[in-house]
């Protein structure tokens, strides 16, 4: 399977190498193929955004893009302080932060979404229950249900502001809903303690093609959850690219560009390539949902004569 993934960014790469002497980007103009800037991006979507870098930077070596990973609160307060002019997060700009800019900048930023994932509810291999309804994940959360739920972050993630919004409906987390310092750390403790739940963002644990993550499925198990748009009573679903398409999966959430520039910039060339065929294959390829382009299989037959 590395194998194949390696050929794939390989293959995403070809044409794009350059004989020509390299050049420093940060001494060149800012445009869409070429310069450098420093974008933030919301930790949770650190694995697919990494491979978003490596073939962009591939294909356009005359352009450096520093992601810093952070949560997503902290991604905002980027934009806001001009740290940054470009964040990855997981929703958009409410009014008020699209009227603020309008004011200070004389236009709106540009924002729209990229693709869907979810937010991979995981336990132990060997914890004794893997499937839960949406009652029970809300009284997990809200302290009803004392089980332990692990988070990814100790400030405002993204995976927190979803979960407190979509499930929690703006409640507080009960007193045993606790934090770690990242993604990373989540699929750490929850794989070694079965009496543990876990959230993560679905780029962490459901790339089939990542040896990393498949060897964390050895420890760890992608939990089903109840369906709640389904016209069916109990229907349940596992986050895959499959259900979070469908909408089965119900804890979907999109991944967002905000993009703070009214020129051809290096950030909206960027913006770009994730939007257009390449990018969305990596979305894709990736196991999660583009929103930009839909693939579809087709079945092809030969006529034997």
């Amino acid at each position: 399977m590395k194998a194949v993934k390696q050929a794939f960014l390989w293959a995403m790469c070809c044409g794009a190498w350059s004989c020509t002497s390299p050049v420093d980007p940060a001494s060149l103009p800012d445009s869409p193929t070429q310069g450098k800037i420093h974008i933030s991006v919301d930790e949770t979507y650190k694995p697919v955004i990494e491979e978003q870098l490596a073939v962009h930077h591939a294909s356009f070596p005359q352009t450096t893009i520093v992601a810093e990973y952070k949560p997503e609160a902290d991604c905002f307060r980027d934009l806001q302080q001009d740290s940054t002019r470009m964040i990855i997060v997981g929703r958009g700009l409410t009014e008020k932060e699209a009227d603020f800019y309008k004011s200070s900048l004389s236009y709106k930023p540009q924002y729209g979404v990229l693709a869907y994932d979810a937010v991979a509810l995981v336990v132990n291999k060997e914890a004794p229950d893997s499937i839960f309804t949406f009652d029970r994940v809300r009284d997990i959360l809200s302290g009803k249900d004392k089980t332990t739920a692990v988070m990814d972050g100790r400030s405002a993630t993204s995976t927190v502001r979803f979960l407190q919004d979509s499930v929690l409906k703006g409640s507080s987390f009960g007193k045993n809903v606790v934090a770690v310092d990242n993604s990373e750390a989540v699929l750490d403790v929850v794989s070694r303690r079965k009496d543990l739940i876990g959230f993560v963002g679905f780029s962490w644990i459901g790339d089939a093609y990542d040896p990393g993550q498949r060897a964390l499925l050895n420890k760890l198990r992608l939990a089903m959850v109840e369906c709640t748009a389904c016209l069916e009573n109990g229907v349940f679903a596992k986050p895959s690219q499959a259900t979070v398409t469908r909408g089965e999966y119900p804890f979907r959430r999109p991944i967002y560009y905000i993009l703070k520039e009214n020129t051809n910039q290096l950030g909206t060339g960027f913006m770009n390539f994730m939007s257009l065929e390449r990018g969305q294959l990596i979305f894709r390829r990736a196991f999660l949902a583009p929103a930009k382009m839909a693939f579809h299989r087709r079945n092809g037959s030969i006529k034997e004569e």
